[in-house]
């Protein structure tokens, strides 16, 4: 009956064809906004995960996400210092910073000043150059991405001088930086450095990055922090979740990605659906006639999820394919800007699960008429 079934959903090519263009288009749309959306909020948290090796942040208690930045004092060190289960905890500067070229042109940064001695926080992975270069006089380690979009057409080299805020800074190492919500390039330096750089402000430290000590859990510390201090302390995961809700509340995002992939859905269901009840009704004399011979409604069903399970898992696999190889394509056609869109796990599934649902409906609808057909009717 399996045969039968696959014979009779080839049979009118057109139709069959329409239906998995309508699933494939359902999927491709759900797919790739999903995507793009989940790669937009994961870069508005990008420096947070590029900033490793610290167990909790600390910050003040106002603070809805990474720029929204209110100063620390010196005393607020100490006493973060202080809490037990904190086996250490240091400065961070994060910040804004107006930069000259050599053209005479003017760029914004995002300054990054890590802490003197520890250079916790710094980056992972160096394209060119060594993390100890940051020691050296007027060093700054620039991102890959920021480097192409300040020097763009030029070799990865280092030695290029700008100026921020009257002082002399010296590219002396490139790295690997997570793609990010803004464009805007990324320099590392020394905490001492970056306050000399930044405008002045009678308090500089943005965060308090701390460790915790062995046997005790990252949540334990930071409740003791928020207890014993005031302020808020937040696991890196914490952290990139509440910056994440923030651009989810307070933009626009969620409802355009939202409206869109309802109406993928929704087309793609108009289109199957309708397509498929149609073919169903096309195929009514041959149904009659199965039941006719003796073909239970149970068999009858079988060949009617069996057509569907086909047509959606090729609408699927289409569409998918489709997203998927759009976004390789835009990701190596685009330069200079951060890719957004990212695949995670949870996409796949819930674009297959939707499918699944548009499916399901069209079948239904359709076995309402195939089971409640009499066999006698073909032979009126």
């Amino acid at each position: 009956m399996v045969w039968v079934a696959l014979k009779m959903l080839t049979g009118n090519r057109a139709k069959y064809y329409a239906i998995i263009f309508g699933i494939a288009f359902a999927s491709m749309l759900m797919t790739q906004q999903a995507s793009i959306f989940v790669g937009l909020m994961r870069n508005t948290s990008s420096q947070i995960r590029d900033i490793q090796g610290a167990d909790v942040w600390v910050m003040d208690p106002s603070v809805q996400f990474i720029d929204d930045i209110k100063p620390l004092t010196e005393n607020d060190l100490y006493r973060v210092r202080g809490v037990p289960g904190v086996a250490w905890a240091v400065r961070l500067y994060k910040g804004m910073a107006r930069a000259q070229l050599a053209k005479g042109n003017f760029k914004q940064f995002s300054v990054i000043g890590l802490d003197d001695q520890t250079l916790v926080g710094a980056p992972a992975e160096m394209v060119l150059g060594s993390l100890a270069s940051i020691r050296e006089p007027d060093a700054i380690i620039l991102d890959e991405r920021g480097f192409n979009f300040l020097f763009p057409g030029e070799p990865l080299r280092t030695g290029w001088t700008v100026e921020m805020n009257d002082r002399r800074a010296v590219v002396s190492a490139i790295c690997k930086s997570s793609p990010s919500f803004q464009t805007y390039p990324i320099c590392y330096t020394l905490y001492s450095r970056a306050t000399l750089y930044a405008p002045q402000e009678r308090r500089l430290m943005s965060f308090i990055l701390a460790g915790c000590e062995p046997g005790v859990s990252t949540e334990e510390v930071a409740a003791r922090i928020r207890e014993r201090s005031g302020m808020l302390a937040l696991t890196q995961a914490s952290f990139s979740w509440k910056t994440m809700v923030y651009f989810m509340a307070r933009t626009g995002i969620p409802v355009n990605f939202g409206i869109t992939i309802a109406l993928g859905f929704i087309i793609g269901a108009a289109v199957a659906g309708q397509t498929f009840v149609l073919f169903t009704l096309d195929n009514l004399k041959q149904f009659g006639a199965l039941k006719a011979m003796g073909l239970s409604n149970a068999r009858v069903i079988g060949m009617v999820l069996v057509q569907a399970a086909v047509v959606g898992a090729l609408g699927y696999a289409v569409g998918f394919g489709l997203a998927a190889i759009a976004e390789e394509v835009i990701r190596a056609k685009i330069k200079g800007v951060p890719p957004a869109a990212y695949m995670a796990w949870y996409i796949p599934l819930s674009s297959a699960g939707a499918v699944a649902l548009i499916i399901a409906g069209a079948s239904l609808f359709s076995l309402r008429r195939v089971l409640r057909l009499e066999p006698a009717s073909v032979f009126r």
